[in-house]
């Protein structure tokens, strides 16, 4: 397990190297320039080029990439061209938002799409199997960003329970401690802050884990279909087990890796693109950091946050790995 792990992190430096290459490369081919988003459409010539040559726009796009890497490996992400504030400090309090709200949406996933997934393989062709079949259907199919406007207007608009944007209500205060906002309002024990903190996450939580949640009751279904015509859950059922300890011991336990690659996959996608729900709910998490960077063609933000990503999006995948052993004590990962 050890030197699997050791593989995985040494197989991790390529991965991050050729992520670095990749969007530095991009972000240089769309069209703009990060000095007139700075300076504005008065801005002279001289002003420009003054700018440029500060922020070293001017130097060939090598030793730029070259100065890029060579802060990465020192721990230093640069500057924001636009606010001029560390972008080490304002990632540590972005990433903990689209981290929750990624927490709070995968738990809501999982726990509907394994459940529905499962009732729904063990009443095969039954009423509950087509409805929830057809509603993981729509919810795959449904664009996020036409879901979170549809649930403001009636949620918010209409209804008025719900509040519309943020993280937090105006004028209240809550005592930040990791900025996991939740766990800071536990902590800190302000019940007044985690209800208000829970509202707020409550929309954008399912807008965002809709798709996850339909991805995951469909895998289920299907890997649990297969795993109850295996002649060990016949067996289980003859000895006389009782029919929730064979679904849930026996037939899950064996359905699952399947769905566990799907729900590894999906959260490190939720993580990365979380562009569109965290825009539409004024979220202030990573994904809205890194679309408002690519407005303003703030280099160093969007190369930094995508690494970042880049690095979760692979732990994660190592966490899916080693949970296999769990699943299935007969998987080598040293093989």
């Amino acid at each position: 397990m050890l030197k699997y792990i050791i593989r995985r992190f040494l197989m991790l430096i390529p991965v991050l190297l050729g992520v670095t290459i990749l969007t530095f490369s991009l972000l240089h081919l769309i069209p703009g320039d990060p000095a007139r988003s700075m300076l504005g459409e008065k801005a002279t010539e001289a002003q420009l080029e003054l700018l440029r040559e500060e922020l070293g726009l001017n130097d060939p796009l090598i030793i730029q990439y070259g100065n890029f890497l060579g802060k990465i490996v020192q721990g230093d992400l640069g500057e924001s061209i636009q606010s001029k504030e560390d972008i080490v400090l304002e990632i540590m309090v972005k990433l903990p938002a689209t981290v929750e709200l990624t927490i709070f949406a995968m738990i809501l996933a999982i726990t509907v799409g394994v459940l529905a997934g499962t009732i729904a393989a063990v009443k095969q062709y039954s009423w509950f199997d087509n409805i929830s079949m057809t509603g993981a259907l729509f919810g795959v199919s449904l664009p996020i960003f036409w879901l979170g406007l549809m649930m403001i207007w009636f949620f918010s608009v209409q209804l008025n329970i719900l509040p519309p944007s943020g993280r937090l209500s105006t004028g209240l205060e809550l005592e930040t401690i990791t900025n996991f906002y939740l766990l800071d309002s536990i902590l800190t024990g302000n019940w007044i802050a985690f209800k208000d903190a829970f509202f707020h996450l409550l929309m954008p939580g399912i807008a965002l884990g809709t798709i996850p949640m339909a991805i995951i009751a469909r895998m289920t279904r299907s890997s649990m279909l297969e795993v109850m015509k295996q002649d060990y859950i016949r067996t289980a059922y003859a000895k006389g087990l009782k029919k929730h300890l064979v679904i849930f011991q026996h037939a899950l336990k064996n359905a699952f890796l399947p769905v566990l690659t799907v729900i590894g996959l999906q959260f490190g996608l939720l993580l990365g693109g979380a562009v569109l729900t965290e825009t539409i709910f004024s979220w202030p998490g990573v994904g809205r950091y890194v679309y408002l960077a690519v407005l303003g063609r703030d280099y160093p933000i969007v190369q930094s946050t995508i690494l970042i990503i880049a690095i979760i999006f692979v732990l994660v995948n190592l966490i899916t790995d080693v949970l296999y052993k769990y699943f299935d004590p007969r998987i080598n990962l040293n093989s």
